[in-house]
């Protein structure tokens, strides 16, 4: 594949493994209060990344289908023995969007993809050389900084841990030959899950940090925990530094909190055991600590974050209740839940734009195929409503993820 795909927006490097992170741009967005494309991961075989695309009503419409050039894959259900799904991956962000730049994880080959979406069409992904190994064992989870220029990868298989990338038009380099922290946690290739496996990987809005969500196992008493991975001079320190809220027991999905003050960055993390709970990363000791937390009484699994800015708030989803929770991170309270009459039990992996809202519910043995469900928030907390169900064609419950541009 040339690189002249993927050049665009791209600053030119002369080195192979750069010393500096290769910058992504923002290209011009329209000023909109819906997003102009979604995506997901189909997570099949021969992996690909859905791009839907997002009318101006904010609604839904077909798009188009990018092979990666991996393999996706599932973990094992620690219940049943049997492949998982929905949520196969155990995992938030499989992959994300920043800028103009896609980065997808392809976890049964162990590597990471890159693309370039293109500023003329949304839906049209142009990949940036081949995907790269992840210098570990299934990735599931994916952190992406414009600002940075940088892919953060975390594996959660046999060889679990973190990976990080510069991201360039030759597609993604490593920092190093090594991955960037190890995981000691005793996983398979698939994993078993969902409890002791990696779960999400995001930048804090500083950027000065990469944190890691792993989750424990109560049942085994083994203790879940945040890692913290400074960024220092535009690349991953050598050691990262782990910490276990007060009282949290199977950290999942998380979303950073805007505004955060001098010093520390505020976080909403999911928590599969009872819901949620807000926690502070202090950029001087780089320890996480438990502000608040919010027990959900109808929760199952409890899983994925997203923040609304038009609400001020954060919303969070179960994959096995199919209900839209609307939390105020910052008093630990619930503003609002609501029971949706949806075709899919559950959803996952969510994102906002103004009043809109969209949810994957990949579905499973039962339910029809993958959906995305599109939301519409009236106001902080006031119940949502259902706007659109957008059946995925040839998607089923191995999808996972979602990101928006």
């Amino acid at each position: 594949m040339s690189i002249l795909l993927c050049v665009a927006g791209f600053a030119s490097t002369l080195s192979a493994i750069p010393t500096k992170s290769v910058l992504l741009t923002r290209h011009g967005r329209r000023h909109s209060s819906v997003p102009k494309a979604i995506y997901i991961l189909s997570n099949k075989a021969q992996n690909e990344v859905v791009a839907i695309r997002v009318k101006a009503d904010g609604t839904l419409a077909p798009g188009s289908l990018t092979p990666t050039g991996g393999a996706g894959g599932s973990g094992i259900d620690g219940m049943t023995n049997d492949t998982a799904g929905p949520d196969p991956l155990f995992s938030q962000s499989a992959l994300k969007v920043d800028g103009n730049v896609l980065a997808a994880v392809n976890p049964m080959s162990s590597t990471l993809s890159l693309f370039t979406i293109s500023p003329d069409d949304p839906t049209k992904l142009n990949p940036c050389g081949a995907p790269a190994s992840t210098l570990g064992d299934f990735p599931n989870t994916v952190a992406l900084s414009a600002k940075l220029g940088m892919a953060c990868v975390g594996n959660t298989g046999t060889a679990a841990g973190i990976s990080c990338f510069a991201v360039t038009a030759q597609g993604p380099v490593p920092f190093s030959d090594s991955p960037a922290a190890t995981f000691d946690i005793g996983q398979s290739n698939p994993p078993v899950g969902p409890t002791n496996t990696v779960s999400h990987s995001f930048f804090d809005e500083s950027t000065s940090s990469l944190v890691t969500t792993v989750k424990g196992d109560p049942m085994k008493n083994i203790t879940g925990f945040v890692s913290v991975l400074p960024i220092e001079n535009g690349a991953p320190a050598a050691q990262d530094v782990r910490s276990t809220p007060e009282g949290t027991v199977v950290l999942f999905g998380s979303v950073v909190l805007p505004g955060s003050s001098s010093g520390t960055s505020s976080i909403l993390a999911t928590d599969a055991g009872f819901g949620t709970a807000t926690l502070s990363l202090d950029a001087s000791t780089t320890q996480v600590s438990a502000v608040n937390t919010v027990k959900i009484g109808d929760q199952k699994a409890t899983c994925w974050a997203a923040f609304s800015k038009a609400t001020k708030s954060t919303l969070v989803t179960d994959v096995a209740v199919s209900h839209l929770v609307e939390v105020d991170p910052t008093a630990g309270k619930i503003l609002q839940s609501t029971d949706l009459d949806i075709a899919n039990v559950g959803m996952i992996d969510l994102v906002t734009k103004g009043k809109f809202v969209y949810a994957l519910s990949p579905g499973n043995q039962t339910d029809s195929g993958a959906r995305v469900v599109v939301m519409k928030t009236s106001g902080r907390g006031q119940k949502v409503s259902v706007v659109q169900e957008f059946e995925v064609d040839g998607v089923g419950k191995t999808a996972q993820g979602i990101a928006m541009a």
